[in-house]
């Protein structure tokens, strides 16, 4: 297939085009006094888009998992990050408008959009921080707290084997009274009298005649039989008792406390060792990750939330600032990029004074050149006269 040559009024006139295309951005840029560069604010607004949909994206989870399934509370929880988020988005116009508006109190009020605007960013970015944290401080927290108990119940096995122990004694000195008692109350009923009986006749008011056999027992029998009882059921109560005092005194132990004491250690350091923000306190004090106290946890902790919300909060409007070019005056820039230097400022006023005599006719002519300072003797000493009729 032939290819034919590309036609060269075509591509002057397209040239051509994109000169004048050019130069009519140029001239509308000095004369707004200022030139926006799109592909600074076009990051500026990606950073912003990224923010926005992180902390939405944040706020959505920490209310589902903080709402306890109360759908009412869930959408109640989402109102605020949504006005955050449209606040958020303002900066990168504001730090625009901090650039190119020619009133200075615009420019501040701006300033203090941006600020505020930035705030807003610094309490949504630094909230997804410490939710990146939490969860690995929370199993390090738990592990500790396991921890301290375990510590606490070998700190205090001795004084509960102890009262352990004298529990096991009382309850078994108890039931060694019981069950003497229940034996001396035994003999003592086995050698009561035996029940004695007789025969009793007589006559009723009716005039009949009766007769009954009566059987008379010791009173004392009667008080022996409800000791006995007592003694039983005071011996069962004793006896479940002794069981569960000895059960108790046997999970009391010496061994099983201290590897327990270090079974919790040991989950305390893994939970410490996943936990970033304590390795870093570790490097920074110089102490071992299990070594590292609460106050100096947390002061990194507000470091490493504090400091990053605050760069991105500033970043985009930092490079929104920085995407304007300002122009004080139309003579700054021309198309070369160059700037007058001040110290032609009087040459060019002279050139320009000139240019406009000579345009009026107002241009002087040069002074007379003076004579000599001797006399001119001429030559030809002839009359006036003479020389006008010789002529």
């Amino acid at each position: 297939m032939p290819r034919n040559p590309p036609s060269r009024d075509v591509q002057r006139e397209r040239r051509a085009w994109i000169r004048e295309t050019d130069q009519w951005r140029h001239d509308r840029h000095v004369e707004k006094g200022y030139r926006i560069k799109w592909g600074y604010v076009g990051i500026a607004y990606l950073v912003e888009a990224m923010v926005i949909g992180a902390s939405l994206w944040g706020a959505w989870l920490f209310a589902g998992y903080y709402s306890d399934g109360d759908e009412r509370s869930f959408y109640f929880m989402l109102l605020a990050p949504l006005v955050y988020a449209a606040v958020e988005l303002c900066r990168v116009p504001l730090g625009i408008l901090a650039r190119t508006q020619r009133s200075y109190i615009v420019r501040v009020l701006a300033i203090i959009g941006i600020v505020f605007a930035a705030g807003v960013t610094t309490k949504s970015v630094s909230q997804l921080g410490e939710m990146m944290f939490h969860p690995r401080l929370m199993d390090a927290a738990k592990a500790k707290t396991a921890l301290k108990d375990a510590q606490a119940d070998r700190g205090t096995i001795d004084s509960r084997i102890s009262a352990a122990d004298a529990r096991v004694v009382q309850y078994t000195t108890e039931l060694d009274q019981i069950e003497k008692r229940s034996a001396e109350n035994a003999s003592q009923l086995a050698g009561l009298p035996a029940q004695r009986c007789e025969r009793i006749s007589g006559t009723n008011s009716r005039g009949q005649r009766y007769s009954n056999l009566k059987c008379v027992t010791d009173p004392r029998t009667a008080t022996l039989n409800a000791s006995v009882a007592k003694a039983g059921t005071d011996r069962a109560v004793v006896v479940k008792s002794l069981e569960e005092a000895r059960k108790a005194r046997g999970e009391l132990d010496r061994g099983a406390s201290d590897r327990k004491v270090a079974d919790a250690e040991q989950t305390y350091r893994n939970a410490v060792n996943r936990s970033q923000l304590h390795s870093f306190t570790a490097m920074v004090y110089g102490v071992d990750p299990i070594d590292v106290s609460e106050a100096q946890v947390h002061a990194f902790l507000r470091i490493f939330v504090f400091v990053p919300a605050l760069c991105a909060a500033f970043a985009s409007t930092i490079l929104a600032l920085c995407s304007v070019s300002v122009r004080s005056t139309f003579m700054d820039e021309d198309d070369l990029g160059a700037r007058v230097d001040p110290a032609a400022t009087p040459f060019m006023l002279d050139s320009i004074t000139d240019a406009l005599r000579e345009e009026m006719g107002l241009q002087q002519k040069p002074p007379a050149r003076e004579a000599a300072s001797g006399a001119v003797i001429p030559m030809d000493r002839r009359p006036a006269a003479n020389a006008g009729a010789g002529a």
